[in-house]
């Protein structure tokens, strides 16, 4: 319970310091969902004006601005784009290469025979 009750605290404190840093020109979400960019902040009514779209702008409480939206990225070794050596079409899950079939009305077919493949393989027979 008191466990509970810190990472509540917590979660309110970060809200707290993401609105009061709160600047014109970032792209936000509301509680309700509306995106937008900070217009405008009145600090003695804590009044966020947001322009959803070109010449749209609506009033809310500084406390119903839920989310930044235009984080930037965090630069990261562990996001480094690696190079794809592999053929189109070459590429084969560790169970072996899959058919796909060329419209739907052959899907079931194949789903059958795919189900059908691996009972083969673990020695089970169909007794109905």
């Amino acid at each position: 319970m008191l466990f509970m009750s810190s990472r509540t605290r917590k979660q309110q404190k970060q809200q707290a310091e993401f609105r009061s840093s709160l600047a014109p020109g970032q792209e936000v979400m509301t509680g309700s969902g509306l995106v937008g960019t900070v217009v405008d902040i009145d600090e003695e009514s804590d009044i966020v004006t947001l322009e959803s779209a070109p010449g749209s702008q609506t009033r809310w409480l500084r406390a119903a601005v839920v989310k930044r939206m235009d984080q930037p990225v965090a630069d990261s070794e562990d996001d480094e784009v690696t190079e794809d050596t592999s053929e189109a079409g070459s590429i084969a899950p560790a169970d072996g290469p899959v058919e796909v079939p060329d419209d739907l009305s052959e899907l079931d077919t194949a789903e059958r025979k795919v189900q059908e493949d691996k009972r083969r393989e673990h020695g089970e027979t169909e007794d109905k």
